[in-house]
Parts: structure tokens; sequence; C-alpha cells
């Protein structure tokens, strides 16, 4: 059985949230989230596609599947996205609810 981070599980629904600006750059991305007013950064454009893609993914765990991370990059970006999750940037969804929709 697959098991990450403790607060965020990755055999669940995630998107990017819609009050997270996502600005791509050399390194990775620069996010801004509205709400909080805190900036973070994302270190590889590897992780900026797999934080965008994960609206279209039944759970993290498949859209790190579909980016290829295996063996210990895995745990180091389940601790990533842990880290997003806790600070608003990525949030938990229902359904086959996309990336960006509303949640009711």
């Amino acid at each position: 059985m697959r098991q990450g981070p403790v607060g965020f599980d990755p055999s669940r629904p995630y998107r990017c949230s819609p009050s997270a600006a996502v600005r791509e750059e050399a390194f990775g991305a620069l996010v801004y989230h509205f709400g909080t007013r805190r900036l973070c950064f994302l270190k590889s454009p590897e992780l900026v596609r797999i934080v965008r893609s994960l609206g279209d993914f039944a759970d993290a765990y498949s859209a790190l599947d579909a980016a290829g991370v295996a063996g210990s990059r895995r745990s180091t970006y389940l601790r990533t996205l842990s880290g997003l999750a806790d600070s608003g940037v990525i949030e938990s969804r229902s359904g086959a609810q996309a990336c960006g929709e509303d949640v009711e």
C-alpha cells in the first residue's frame, strides 16, 4: 500500500488552487497565493508540470506516475506536494473536477 507524508494523502485527487498564480521561470516557477499573500518557488520545470497537471489525474500518485517520477525522487516530490498543500498552492478536489474549476 502506498503512503505519503502526514496531512497530505496522495491517493486523493488534487488541483492547483484557483487562488494561486504560477509564473514559469527558467528554474521552474514562482507561485503567488492571493489569499495568503505568500510567494513560493517551484524549483524544477518537472515539478511545475506535475502541479499544473494534478487536476487531470485521479490522485497525486497518478500525476507522479505520468511524469515518470520513481524511486527516491518520488518521496522528495511527495514531501514537496505536501508542503504545497499545507501552503494552499494545491488543494483537494472532488471527483473529476479539473484544475481551476470552482469547488462547491
